[in-house]
């Protein structure tokens, strides 16, 4: 009951930031998104020695989403470039206290990029000119890929997609996590969009649910190789903020690269 409550009161304040949130609300909510995912990844990840060190690494993962917020993509590589920069510096600073330098820096230039950098694109995706209606069909394609996956590898599942990694997916529930996610996305950019070219955008919602499966096996391989269960205990019944939003920091890359190339091969 506590992981439904928790994913309806999630599910509810995403579609109001999107629909009734302004733009800088937005902004604001997903960089302290960010720098709390950011948190979580470099707190389970990172030894105890090195514990002290987070939160010079989770501002500097913020860098990306702030340049984002006010300067747009032409802010993001600046911002990396200033952030990795400072990490160098730091990473000199403390060396002499540390087990392994170049994992230190290493493990935190992941993170800032993995993070900071593909959650960033979030917020270029809302600045978009039809940015909102362009999330909602991310966010049709993560629920239904979700529940596709949930449903069909429940019911029909036998073979694991990748045990080493996530030994509860199938890969009958990725199939069925394709096809709901491509399904979704379709339906709602057909009922948003105006001349949108259904092949094109149903070989997108392919794409994206994929990419999605890839995000997830990614979270699976940190926590694995880091000893934890899940990310953290923020949400209660889904774990951490890093457990729900996995897919998100590749799917909302892709799918704003792919507007940004493509954007005329999506409409008729």
């Amino acid at each position: 009951m506590g992981r439904i409550v928790t994913g309806l009161i999630l599910a509810i304040g995403w579609l109001l930031l999107l629909l009734v949130g302004t733009y800088p609300l937005f902004c604001f909510v997903i960089t302290l998104g960010g720098g709390v995912t950011l948190y979580e990844f470099l707190r389970m990840s990172s030894p105890r020695a090195e514990q002290k060190h987070i939160t010079p690494g989770v501002i500097l993962g913020i860098f990306p989403l702030v340049a984002a917020s006010l300067w747009g993509s032409t802010g993001i590589i600046s911002s990396l470039f200033l952030a990795l920069f400072i990490l160098v510096i730091i990473t000199i600073a403390v060396y002499p206290s540390l087990d392994n330098g170049l994992f230190f820096i290493s493990r935190l230039w992941f993170g800032i990029f993995y993070v900071g950098f593909c959650s960033a694109h979030l917020i270029l995706l809302r600045s978009l000119p039809q940015g909102i209606y362009w999330l909602l069909v991310l966010t049709a394609v993560t629920a239904f890929s979700d529940t596709g996956a949930y449903y069909v590898g429940r019911a029909v599942g036998k073979t694991k997609l990748y045990p080493a990694l996530s030994p509860g997916k199938t890969r009958a529930g990725a199939v069925g996590g394709i096809i709901g996610g491509m399904l979704g996305g379709l339906v709602v950019a057909a009922i948003l969009f105006e001349g949108i070219n259904p092949v094109t955008v149903a070989i997108l919602g392919l794409l994206l649910s994929a990419i999605g499966i890839i995000g997830d096996l990614i979270e699976s391989f940190i926590k694995r190789v880091s000893g934890v269960k899940d990310s953290g205990q923020i949400l209660p019944g889904h774990g951490g903020l890093l457990d729900r939003c996995d897919s998100l920091l590749l799917t909302a890359p892709a799918l704003y690269y792919v507007i940004f190339w493509g954007h005329t091969l999506l409409l008729k």
